[in-house]
Parts: C-alpha cells; sequence; structure tokens
C-alpha cells in the first residue's frame, strides 16, 4: 500500500478517467475501461481506488440483480472485488477520517476525509471491531440498531450482510490439520572406497582357512 487517496482525489481521477473515454464505445464498454483504469490505480498501490471499485461492483451487482458471472463479463475477468480485497480494504481504513454528517449538518468534509456509503462504513466498524478496537465496536453497535429502519430504503445494506456472513463463517471455520511428519528411516553411514577396501582386506585375514 504506497497510498491511500482520500475520497475527493480519487473521484477527481474517476472524473478525469471518465473524461477520457471515447464518446463512441458502448455503456458495457465505458464502464469495463473505467472500472479497468481505477483497478490499474489500484493494483499501483493507491488503496483509496479500492473504496470505489469496491462500491462499483455492489452498484452493478444491484443492477444486474445479483447475477455475479454477468457482473465479472462485464468487469473483465480476475476483477469483481471480493471478499478478501474487502477485508483488507476495510481494516486499513482509518476511523477517525471517515466522513458521517449528523442530520441537519451543512458542513462540508475534510479534503483527507473518506466519504464512503453507510454499508461500508459498516464493513470497517465490524473488521476493527474483530481485531479488538474498543471505539469500532461501540460505533458498530450504535449503527445496529438502525439497521432494520435502514434495510428497505437501503438497497446496498444487504451487501454489508453478506459480508458480515462471511467474516463469521471465515471465522468458525476448523483450521486445516497439520500434515505428519514423515518417518524417519535409517541411513546407513556412507564408507569411502579405500576404507572399504581396508576393511574387506582385514575381513579375510581373520577367516579361518577351510580344511584340506
Amino acid at each position: 500500500m504506497k497510498e491511500f487517496s482520500p475520497s475527493m482525489r480519487t473521484d477527481l481521477m474517476i472524473a478525469d478517467f471518465r473524461a477520457a473515454l471515447p464518446p463512441e464505445l458502448s455503456v458495457e464498454e465505458k464502464e469495463r475501461q473505467l472500472y479497468g483504469s481505477a483497478w490499474e490505480a489500484y493494483m499501483e498501490g493507491d488503496y483509496g481506488f479500492a473504496l470505489w471499485l469496491w462500491h462499483e461492483c455492489d452498484r452493478l451487482t444491484n443492477n444486474l440483480n445479483g447475477n455475479v458471472r454477468e457482473v465479472t463479463r462485464i468487469l473483465g475477468p480476475g476483477r469483481y472485488f471480493g471478499f478478501s480485497h474487502r477485508k483488507a480494504i476495510a481494516s486499513a481504513v482509518p476511523i477517525e477520517r471517515i466522513y458521517r454528517p449528523r442530520k441537519g449538518d451543512m458542513s462540508t468534509p475534510r479534503t483527507d476525509a473518506f466519504v464512503l456509503p453507510h454499508y461500508q462504513v459498516l464493513c470497517v466498524y465490524l473488521v476493527k471491531a474483530e481485531s479488538g478496537d474498543t471505539k469500532a465496536k461501540a460505533l458498530l453497535e450504535i449503527s445496529l440498531g438502525e439497521l432494520e429502519d435502514l434495510r428497505r430504503n437501503d438497497a446496498f445494506l444487504k451487501h454489508f450482510e453478506t459480508f458480515r456472513d462471511l467474516m463469521i463463517r471465515t471465522k468458525n471455520a476448523p483450521a486445516a490439520p497439520t500434515p505428519a511428519a514423515p518417518p524417519l528411516v535409517s541411513v546407513p553411514p556412507r564408507v569411502p572406497p579405500k576404507a572399504a577396501a581396508k576393511v574387506s582386506a582385514a575381513s579375510k585375514a581373520r577367516r579361518p582357512k577351510a580344511a584340506k
């Protein structure tokens, strides 16, 4: 992770990527190329783009009625933003820089803030709470209390619930058995050729002579 660009910088770069797309491209091809540009920036070490990729992947999944195969076809093979990516990013997001406006709050986010959809914030709280962060655990409990009221109005909350289920499943998965050590094999010591010849000659000298 070379850097973790805040949302404002990422959004400006995404806008530049989008403006550079040829207008004659199909909608699917524009989606693919825009996602590909953000993916390259992420692969180069800017994890700020990962948050955009995460949300974009879920947006397409919602639009395509949960058809992951179709989403993968549009984004390109190997570019679906899966659970392992999400968990790594969620653990790296600094909580103190997440912008969470209160009701009626007219302030604007700081330039170094991360402006995340509510479900991504929940994923961040969950991962950090699992690692022992008490502040994240308290924030998660408060946020989960509002989950039932928000579910009907937020189509992305189901992605948090899927993420939470995968966290529980990987946490409770049995550890892989440790392979048994191979049995010890005794190997006779190697005798140098000259020493072997001396041993053979001495052995013959000690043999009793055959009776005539």
